[in-house]
């Protein structure tokens, strides 16, 4: 594996004019979407136009990434970025929050064909899933780390209900889904919703200076990482049963699912890769030695895998022989190899991850950066703007993670540092 740059001298991230282009771009990121706030609560899903994409009604999801994309800006002092903080919470506390049943609504689509069309990680208005409350939790963490008042509140009920609804004390992991009134559990156990819930357990645990939710975290990936992605060679399977037992060819036929995509997806070893340098770093559990070593293993396995089809960049994903499946190229798996090289490169000193560094800004730069501060989603095997997969420019949160987690130390949660002035960021 090599990186193809041979002088490594003043790491990037060590440099003003880095730190402040950095700085720069996610300030135009926000502005891109500013203006996507839906009067009705949550936020439009954007085209590469700016404009609403018709047929989509504002989501869970988006709206619990912008509320944690706008506390970044708010306690860096970004302008507009507490107007759209203040909109995503009113939006989870208001329209999105199930006052019945409790937990939160995955869309505000009031039709079925809206809400089929969600596609947000859950099933829509219908169901209650993991993947959208954990993102409850992130935002509410953020937000909190911010300072906004009223976060605590929205944390404390986030954290309850993703404790007592899904999490699974025996399993060490978060089950999946359910009806909205807590009935019919989905017979399916996925890495993707589970991944996402490391990131928020680590949020809130420094959020609220809480260990628990940090030894989690290390639960979850003691599991899903030091089991499953170690016996299959750092290639890390994504879906299960009710009872852990591995589905490889689950969607085989939905090769460009957005979320549950079949094979192995070497975006999301790069994203466990960034979350398992936090746990290493953080003082809140004991980490053995397999944590920091599996992120570097990982890491290294998919970045493998440059270019494997003859174009640069990462594929979607590949099957268990390694071989592309979905070669459509995406935004966030840059993203993520960004901040795992990153944090890599401040654990261990290791040049090797700087090269890596530079070589996936230089490729996100070409490819993906817009002048307007947007990313494109997706680049289709001509190397166009794609939509097979996350047709638009709805989303910040990948972008968010890539321009200001660099600049941060690795532990605390980036927004808990960045409101401490860790990093020089404000």
């Amino acid at each position: 594996m090599s990186a193809d740059v041979t002088a490594v001298d003043t790491p990037w991230v060590q440099r003003a004019t880095h730190r402040q282009w950095a700085v720069d771009r996610f300030g135009r990121m926000l502005d891109f979407v500013v203006a996507s706030a839906a009067p009705g609560g949550g936020f439009e899903y954007l085209g590469g136009d700016r404009r609403p994409l018709p047929g989509r009604a504002p989501t869970l999801l988006l709206t619990a990434r912008m509320a944690h994309a706008a506390s970044l800006g708010s306690v860096l002092g970004l302008p507009g970025s507490e107007a759209l903080l203040r909109h995503a919470l009113d939006s989870l506390a208001g329209p999105f929050r199930d006052a019945e049943h409790g937990g939160w609504f995955g869309t505000l689509a009031t039709d079925a064909a809206t809400d089929a069309a969600a596609g947000d990680g859950g099933e829509g208005r219908g169901r209650k899933a993991a993947y959208e409350h954990v993102h409850v939790v992130l935002a509410a963490s953020s937000a909190l780390a911010a300072g906004v008042p009223g976060a605590r509140e929205l944390l404390d009920e986030a954290l309850d209900v993703v404790g007592t609804r899904f999490w699974v004390e025996a399993d060490g992991a978060l089950s999946e889904s359910f009806a909205a009134d807590w009935s019919d559990p989905e017979p399916y156990r996925g890495a993707n919703a589970n991944m996402h819930g490391v990131e928020a357990f680590l949020a809130a645990g420094d959020a609220l200076g809480d260990d628990r939710w940090h030894e989690r975290a290390l639960r979850v990936c003691e599991r899903l990482v030091n089991r499953h992605a170690r016996e299959h060679g750092w290639l890390l399977p994504e879906h299960f049963d009710e009872r852990w037992v591995e589905q490889p060819d689950h969607n085989v036929d939905d090769p460009d699912h957005p979320f549950r995509p079949y094979g192995a997806t070497y975006g999301h070893s790069l994203e466990w890769a960034r979350l398992l340098c936090a746990l290493h770093a953080s003082p809140r559990v004991e980490t053995p030695g397999w944590v920091l070593d599996s992120a570097a293993a990982l890491t290294r396995t998919a970045l493998s895998a440059w270019g494997v089809d003859g174009r640069e960049g990462l594929v979607y994903t590949v099957d268990w022989q390694r071989r592309p499946v979905s070669t459509v190229r995406l935004h966030w798996p840059v993203c993520e190899g960004i901040q795992a090289t990153a944090a890599l490169r401040a654990l261990t000193g290791d040049d090797e991850w700087e090269r890596w560094y530079r070589r996936l800004w230089d490729h996100a730069a070409r490819f993906f950066v817009a002048p307007d501060g947007s990313w494109v989603n997706e680049l289709d095997e001509n190397g166009d703007e794609g939509f097979a997969v996350w047709p638009g420019r709805p989303d910040v949160y990948h972008g968010a993670g890539a321009y200001l987690a660099p600049l941060l130390p690795v532990w605390p949660f980036m927004t808990v540092a960045a409101a401490a002035g860790a990093g020089g960021t404000s």
